[in-house]
């Protein structure tokens, strides 16, 4: 199938051609639907717990994090050219005249044109942005009163300025402090040292990130840490990964074939952010918090985030020690006896949320033992969960697995069979969405790392359709990080309050009030 040239390509991607040869199969094959049996929801696979019980979490974190290494890992490749989407377009369609104006002003919302015009002040990059103009002879204040908002959109987006449309999230300015200015990298170094401190004041954060902007969050680490190590008297140690080329996938036709360049190279794309298993996989931590790079507010609004941030750590604390203490029982007897088996089997059921196979009770009970060690030996997660106000985003449910149990997983509309009218009527029932806000253990009872790639769900890619040169393409995306990267893991989902998830997907969104001091 490959020529010479094709294969050496192969190889230096880091694959060998019987993967690559697996994932064209996988694009006549297609990947199988989730069958999904009832969404997750509060008391019935979401935990929720009151004011009281989630300060003693948060306590039980505080106490017994002191033996235990931890990391902030934030994923945060790709530019920002999305966020200003709105933005590129003004500086398309607009060219001064009244007409222009009032067919781009007439919707006075927050997220229009006008409200980001009339708001522009606000935002944190204004100062910059207006330094910019400056020294290149430009007044802000008279392009905004003779609505000549070329300039300004020109130096916001364009190397011209600030360049904001070609650089990631985690080097915007994001909120303002009087006279200074952070960007979103650094409102991640200030959470870090707020709940993710090692017991000697350490901050461990890992930035995943795309090669070209690796010396930009360097460079602005650098340049800030000091300040804000002796602001929060702890030490940052940061350190950066990209998403492995291994994890590429290669693209075709429509017909399935090979997508061929123009220079008679394959193309081989990222595939998601499910390849970031593996950069999770090289950390050697205890607790590992996750959260991505847009998702963060002013220092004013950041209590809550603290607080659960530390509960979701508290929970992880308590259920991993009665998982460990079940299994090295468990694994230590010779037989599993009635009232153990019943034990263990109340805890996953009811703690866990665990659905057994129809009919495992009268398993022989070697048979029993195997298979609940089987889950009780897995790293596990614990998943902060919204009430679903309009947000998009996937969404907890019970899932039907090959062997007949039900587990909890995060699901993308994307995996499920809409046409499917029972499956679709469980989507649209659902509560409650996924905000990205994990606490993952990733050790097993004797304290060794699980190996994360045992446990990922190789079934649950998605197929895209693109287009490159004009020419239309299929690709092939890896299971999130969140999903099928994850599906193999114990998982609990706790409800967490709304005002804890503030995500910059559009430039208007820093005008929320969450995000101005």
């Amino acid at each position: 199938m490959f020529s010479d040239s094709q294969m050496l390509e192969i190889s230096t991607y880091g694959l060998n051609i019987e993967s690559v040869e697996k994932q064209i199969e996988r694009f006549k094959t297609g990947f199988p639907t989730i069958h999904i049996t009832q969404t997750a929801t509060k008391d019935n696979g979401i935990l929720y717990f009151d004011e009281k019980e989630a300060l003693k979490f948060a306590k039980l974190f505080d106490k017994k994090k002191k033996r235990k290494k931890i990391v902030k890992f934030v994923p945060a490749s790709g530019a920002a050219t999305r966020m200003f989407k709105m933005l590129y377009s003004m500086l398309e369609t607009y060219d001064g005249s009244e007409a222009s104006y009032k067919k781009l002003f007439s919707d006075t919302s927050l997220h229009s044109p006008y409200g980001f015009i009339e708001n522009i002040k606000k935002f944190a990059f204004y100062p910059q942005l207006s330094q910019l103009l400056e020294k290149d002879g430009y007044s802000i204040e008279t392009l905004l009163q003779t609505k000549d908002y070329k300039p300004i959109l020109t130096y916001i987006l364009t190397e011209k300025g600030l360049n904001y449309g070609n650089l990631p999230k985690g080097l915007l300015l994001f909120h303002s402090y009087g006279n200074e200015q952070r960007t979103a990298l650094e409102e991640h170094l200030v959470e870090g040292a707020l709940y993710a401190k090692n017991h000697n004041k350490d901050v461990h954060i890992h930035f995943t990130v795309s090669p070209e902007f690796m010396q930009g969050f360097k460079s602005k680490v650098a340049e800030t840490k000091s300040g804000y190590q002796e602001l929060y008297e702890v030490k940052y140690y940061t350190d950066y990964s990209v998403q492995k080329t291994s994890t590429d996938t290669i693209a075709v036709n429509i017909d399935n074939t090979p997508f061929i360049n123009s220079d008679g190279s394959l193309l081989f794309r990222p595939a998601g952010h499910g390849a970031l298993i593996e950069n999770l996989n090289d950390l050697d931590f205890d607790i590992i918090f996750i959260k991505n790079i847009d998702n963060v507010v002013p220092d004013s609004q950041k209590n809550s985030t603290v607080l659960y941030k530390k509960v979701l750590g508290g929970i992880l604390l308590h259920y991993q020690a009665t998982i460990f203490k079940f299994y090295d029982k468990i694994s230590h007897s010779k037989h599993l006896s009635d009232k153990r088996f019943r034990n263990v089997t109340k805890f996953l059921t009811e703690e866990l949320q665990f659905k057994f196979p129809e009919g495992f009770e009268s398993w022989p009970r070697n048979d029993c033992k195997d298979y609940i060690l089987g889950i009780l030996n897995r790293p596990i997660r614990v998943c902060g969960m919204v009430k679903n106000e309009g947000e998009p985003g996937g969404g907890p449910f019970f899932v039907l697995e090959k062997d007949g149990s039900q587990t909890l997983q995060i699901i993308e509309k994307a995996q499920i069979d809409t046409k499917n009218k029972e499956q679709l009527e469980i989507l649209t029932a659902s509560t409650h969405f996924n905000p990205v806000d994990l606490v993952c253990g990733v050790k097993d009872a004797q304290g060794k790392k699980f190996n994360l790639t045992e446990f990922v769900d190789n079934d649950s890619g998605i197929i895209t359709t693109k287009s490159k040169d004009g020419k239309e393409l299929k690709a092939l995306e890896l299971p999130g990080l969140w999903n099928g990267a994850m599906a193999n893991w114990n998982t609990i989902f706790v409800e967490v309050p709304i005002n804890t998830f503030n995500p910059v997907k559009e430039v208007t969104d820093l005008l929320r009030t969450e995000h101005l001091q």
